[in-house]
């Protein structure tokens, strides 16, 4: 079983960082592309960034210059560093990934985590 867990939200001040985490763990040979997903109250669910299994990264406009997207692949973990944090960025934030189940699989199953909850506040 899989499973896609998201940490490291939390309550911030404009200005401040966070960094956020998505772990996964379970039976995987080994995890595809990876996006960062935020939806706040009312609001449908956006991309934030993306990530590759190489390595590139794609970013939302919003965040571009502020947020960093990294993965370490041998521990299986994706990173969403997250500075000049301002109130519009107050959201719930999810992990997307494409996951190979086995070496001989020949397509990816995609799991979403159930989120982070990120407060940007004075």
């Amino acid at each position: 079983q899989v499973q896609v867990v998201e940490s490291g939200g939390g309550l911030v001040q404009p200005g401040g960082s966070l960094r956020l985490s998505c772990e996964f763990s379970g039976s995987i040979f080994s995890v595809n592309n990876v996006g960062w997903y935020r939806q706040a109250p009312g609001k449908q669910r956006d991309l934030v960034a993306f990530i590759t299994i190489g390595g590139s990264c794609n970013y939302d406009h919003s965040v571009k210059g502020r947020f960093t997207v990294s993965r370490d692949n041998a521990r299986k973990m994706v990173y969403l560093q997250m500075n000049s944090l301002q109130p519009e960025d107050t959201a719930v934030y999810h992990c997307y990934a494409e996951i190979k189940l086995k070496y001989d699989s020949t397509y990816y199953q995609k799991y979403w985590g159930q989120g982070t909850q990120v407060t940007v506040s004075s």
